[in-house]
């Protein structure tokens, strides 16, 4: 099954992301993001599975949230999604 991670700016960001999409019925797990995944050196992730990614980010942009990033992880590695 394919993991995806949203990457948030701070833990409440993410914290409030997570709210939303649990709401919504989206199953979510947040956690601290690998330093190489964002430019500030402490973000946070939202991990989702494949088959939600999509209405997942209607959602949180309907809810006013914008992540910054979006990445896969591929055989081990982290492949940039475009938002």
């Amino acid at each position: 099954m394919e993991q995806y991670w949203i990457i948030a700016r701070s833990v409440t960001y993410a914290q409030r992301m997570e709210r939303v999409l649990t709401a919504a019925g989206i199953r979510t797990r947040i956690f601290r993001a690998p330093r190489e995944l964002s430019d500030r050196g402490c973000a946070y992730a939202v991990e989702l599975t494949g088959g939600v990614v999509r209405p997942a980010l209607a959602i949180l942009r309907g809810a006013g949230f914008y992540p910054t990033k979006l990445y896969l992880l591929q055989h081990g590695k982290y492949v940039e999604v475009p938002l």
